[in-house]
């Protein structure tokens, strides 16, 4: 992976990262489409009305936290469709704007979709996306 931009290297680093540490706090992170279950219910349980719980997993390195989640949740996708995670160093947002690239060509950006999990709730299931998106990729 030596040729991946930096953006795409600190996405992949951030999701195994995030992994090990949601598993620790007690959520299953295995990298499986039934893990996004696990990601709504930690933001059920760490963030509410938009706003991280005081002294939860959110209060601190919110941004940092919502990339690797973001990460995570993209990564998830791509495994399960062999995609491919595109990035640009240059983009002064690199890490809101990073995304992933499904074989039928459809474009995701799960930093962005976390992102709005975080502020929206359960309107924005990262589970329902996962299974939306890898149901319509498998269709191809």
């Amino acid at each position: 992976m030596a040729n991946e931009s930096k953006i795409v290297n600190d996405a992949l680093a951030s999701a195994e990262q995030i992994s090990r540490a949601l598993s620790q706090s007690g959520y299953t992170a295995d990298f499986s489409l039934e893990s996004l279950k696990q990601v709504d219910r930690f933001f059920e349980e760490q963030a509410v009305n938009g706003q991280p719980r005081p002294r939860g997993l959110l209060s601190q390195q919110l941004g940092a936290r919502l990339f690797a989640v973001g990460a995570y949740v993209g990564e998830v996708i791509r495994r399960l469709n062999d995609g491919q995670w595109q990035g640009d160093d240059n983009d002064p947002q690199a890490e809101i704007n990073i995304a992933v690239r499904l074989k039928d060509g459809a474009l995701l950006w799960p930093v962005q979709r976390v992102m709005r999990r975080f502020k929206n709730g359960a309107d924005d299931s990262v589970w329902v996306y996962g299974v939306t998106v890898s149901s319509s990729a498998t269709k191809q």
